[in-house]
């Protein structure tokens, strides 16, 4: 046999953009990008397309999903040339209180066990998405995930590294409290170690599982049988959760949030999602000169504080509406986008919250030969999320509610029954009513700064989707703290340091987000593209 390393590559490889004629499918991981061409060429719409692939990513990419995720969608519905939202994120359970978590010792929300997970919003999602807009059975949709679980599937490359990293989090974590942890450590883990590239990873509950989704609509996640297997681990465990938190839960359809961007329509979902921070940026970018050229110090800079101040805005601000005493409207307005633009100078700048009142993630995108798309995303929140699995389901659930705050005076602070601040944000890109296409970055508070990058790349400097994706990029970690990718030219990483950013250049672009980009051209070919700091492929028709 031949011998090699799958995680050493010594020279740089190129990517070209595909095109397709009928329908294209991009997500992480070529196998589910498969799946969703295989979906289509079988009839099935967009829609259809993406809610398989998303069935089947939790085993794919288990390291960014899971059966125990939430989701969101953006839905461009051709022949009404209207784009729908979709809101499948979770809820706290109603039995914990931000009092509780601060009397067990925490000053912040911890990452792992029961507390900060919530009630799981994608199978509720993926239920909701088929019942309005799809043309196949969920048993149809969910065959694909159902027979890689029992055949298994071959752990790809950038997943086997995200794995061997978090299973040091989550051994820490069973150290602390085994008792919730232990059953994710016996099936996600081979006598101990992670798996590796290439290994074959088999999953039967998983399959049990997506059958019995499939024969209740997804039912049984809330209100039978799966349901029930949940709650009593919950108990048995120490967690939080009861019937009532699950029977009560419900996605929610949304209207997309959306700014112009030198003439794009740039849409996002609204809060509890900080899709908010990229057209708040984006607003503020819209009234500077960027210089002609991307590989300018000027252009990283001003990108950075953009992104800089509407961050500190949103994670000001932004939470389950219901509990949001700013407006949406106030933070997109013009007037704020301009007090905001005035504060950036040539020197980096300490982001604060101002006034807005006027008083590991997945990724997938679709196209179909009707011209419907879909822009998914799909998340744990925290690679492996809680690192609670529960036994006999295939089930691991997200942390979404560690992004909660304890602070009572935070409208995002944590209480039962309420949705937390949220990282994941599908895009999509119109033109004069028109659907562009969508496009998604993953990767936590990376998500946004990617559309940023997406948005200027695209529209200023007119790059093809991959080379929009490929060019190096800049990340804002906090105070006057940016990452720049080894790509960035060295003197724009020394001019950057006499702007006052304290820059760090880093060499594993694994945190440095993993988009896909679907574009539909003027002759109505479809364009795509995915990343090189992923395992992506895109399928084309």
């Amino acid at each position: 046999m031949v011998k090699f390393d799958p995680e050493r590559y010594s020279y740089p490889s190129r990517r070209n953009v595909v095109y397709g004629r009928h329908g294209m499918a991009c997500t992480s991981v070529p196998l589910g990008a498969q799946i969703g061409v295989d979906v289509m060429k079988a009839g099935g719409n967009a829609v259809d397309a993406a809610v398989a692939m998303a069935a089947a990513m939790p085993l794919l990419e288990p390291t960014g999903n899971g059966l125990g995720s939430d989701c969101f969608a953006l839905v461009w519905i051709e022949k009404e040339k209207k784009l729908y939202g979709l809101n499948a994120s979770g809820v706290a359970p109603m039995a914990l209180s931000a009092g509780q978590v601060r009397e067990l010792g925490f000053e912040e929300m911890p990452k792992e066990g029961w507390i900060p997970t919530m009630v799981p919003g994608a199978p509720a999602g993926w239920a909701e998405l088929n019942r309005r807009f799809g043309t196949k059975s969920l048993g149809e949709l969910f065959a694909p995930a159902i027979s890689y679980a029992r055949e298994g599937v071959p752990v790809t490359v950038n997943v086997a590294k995200q794995w061997r990293q978090d299973m040091l989090r989550i051994a820490k974590a069973m150290e602390r409290s085994p008792a919730p942890h232990r059953y994710w450590w016996e099936r996600f883990t081979k006598d101990g170690r992670s798996y590796e590239a290439g290994d074959l990873f088999c999953w039967e509950e998983y399959a049990q599982t997506m059958e019995e989704l499939a024969a209740t609509g997804c039912e049984s996640y809330y209100r039978g049988a799966i349901m029930e297997k949940i709650v009593a681990f919950s108990q048995q465990t120490g967690g939080y959760f009861a019937r009532e938190d699950f029977e009560n839960y419900r996605p929610l359809w949304v209207e997309p949030i959306t700014t112009d961007y030198k003439g794009y329509t740039v849409c996002e979902i609204p809060p509890n999602g900080h899709g908010l921070t990229v057209l708040m940026a984006l607003n503020i970018l819209r009234g500077l000169e960027l210089p002609p050229e991307k590989e300018d110090a000027e252009t990283y800079h001003k990108i950075v504080e953009a992104i800089k101040l509407a961050f500190a805005d949103t994670k000001t601000y932004v939470a389950d509406p219901r509990y949001m005493k700013t407006k949406v409207e106030d933070m997109l307005s013009e007037r704020y986008a301009a007090q905001r633009r005035a504060l950036i100078g040539d020197k980096a700048l300490e982001p604060k919250a101002g006034d807005p009142s006027c008083g590991g993630t997945i990724y997938l995108c679709t196209a179909d030969p009707e011209g419907n798309m879909v822009s998914f995303i799909q998340s744990n929140y925290t690679t492996f999320g809680a690192g609670v699995a529960i036994p006999g389901t295939g089930i691991s659930l997200q942390n979404r509610g560690a992004n909660f705050s304890l602070d009572e005076r935070s409208d995002n602070c944590q209480a039962g029954g309420k949705r937390s601040y949220h990282t994941i944000i599908p895009g999509f890109l119109l033109k004069d009513g028109e659907a562009a296409g969508p496009f998604g970055v993953m990767g936590a508070f990376m998500q946004p700064q990617g559309h940023v990058l997406v948005a200027v790349n695209t529209i200023d400097y007119h790059m093809n989707p991959q080379d929009c994706l490929d060019a190096p990029r800049i990340q804002w970690i906090g105070g006057k703290k940016i990452q720049l990718e080894d790509g960035v030219p060295a003197h724009i990483a020394r001019e950057l340091q006499e702007m006052g950013h304290e820059v760090e250049v880093i060499s594993d672009p694994i945190d440095m987000g993993r988009g896909e980009i679907i574009w539909r051209t003027e002759n109505g070919l479809l364009m795509g593209a995915t990343e090189p700091r992923c395992d992506g492929t895109v399928a084309a028709w």
